[in-house]
Formats: structure tokens, C-alpha cells, sequence
């Protein structure tokens, strides 16, 4: 079954600056939880383009660690880039990442669409295991996005 996620943030900052800082691939250490392990394993580039792979290792189970390829497969400078796991825990994972410059602040939405493995088991456990993990991961960054840049206010 496909899942889909969307979280809304509202950034204190120009549309320009919160472009420059997520489409460093060097700063999502910055805006990922210290519990999930995560670790870079390739080298990274200043900016992302499409066609980028990016591996990790992650421990987003049990502290179980286990290889991530993402791909940056679309990237439209300053207004939305999307990354595609082509290894890792999902049998898809689809992560659209949108900026959009309003007169209160940079608009950011992100939706992410993904299958669990193992069919209706996995289905079974996206509620309570799955979904919560992806809540806690979010609000991480944006914590951390808003010391980083302040809280817009809407």
C-alpha cells in the first residue's frame, strides 16, 4: 500500500538562503536526529544535481544499521528537488522536497510517499512504528531548521 507524509514549515529566511542550505547535501547531518545514526559513506558535492546518488548508513530499527542510496532525480533551482531511495528499508521511497518565496517567509512542504516491505504486515506497522518514526524525524529538523534560521511567523 502506498503511504504518503506531508509536513509544512514556514522559514524565517529569503527563498535564496533556504535554497542554498538544503540543496547542500553536506548539511542534512545537520537536520537529522542523532538517534537514527546516520552516516555519510560517499563523498558529497557543495550542490546537488540531478542524478546525484548519496550513500548512508542508518539505524532507524532497533539500532540495527543498514545501508541508504538516495538519488536526487529532479532538481528545479530554487523551487523543489526530489530524492528517490534506491537502496534502503522502503520498497519506495519518493521525497519531494518544495520551497515557494511568500510574504511571511519561505513556504516549505515536503511529501514523502512510500511502501513498506512485507505486504500487509508492513502495512500493519506503519501506524504505530513507521509513520511515528517519520513524525519524530521531521520534527528533529524542524527544530533545527528554526534555531537555524528562526520561526516565520504566519
Amino acid at each position: 500500500m502506498l503511504h504518503q507524509f506531508t509536513r509544512v514549515q514556514w522559514l524565517n529566511t529569503t527563498l535564496d538562503e533556504a535554497w542554498n542550505f538544503f540543496s547542500s547535501p553536506k548539511n542534512l547531518p545537520l537536520i537529522t536526529p542523532p538517534d537514527l545514526g546516520f552516516q555519510v559513506l560517499s563523498e558529497l558535492p557543495d550542490r546537488m544535481y540531478e542524478g546525484l546518488f548519496i550513500r548512508y548508513s542508518v539505524r532507524p530499527l532497533l539500532g540495527i544499521p543498514m545501508e541508504w542510496v538516495t538519488e536526487i532525480t529532479k532538481v528545479e533551482e530554487g523551487r523543489f528537488f526530489v530524492d528517490e531511495q534506491r537502496v534502503g528499508p522502503y520498497s519506495i521511497w519518493h521525497h519531494e522536497h518544495h520551497f515557494e518565496s511568500t510574504d511571511k517567509g519561505v513556504r516549505m512542504l515536503d511529501r514523502v510517499s512510500y511502501v513498506i516491505p512485507f505486504g500487509v504486515l508492513g502495512d500493519w506497522v506503519e501506524p504505530w512504528l513507521v509513520k511515528p518514526r517519520l513524525e519524530h524525524i521531521f520534527a528533529y529538523r524542524e527544530a533545527q531548521v528554526e534555531q537555524r534560521f528562526g520561526k516565520a511567523v504566519r
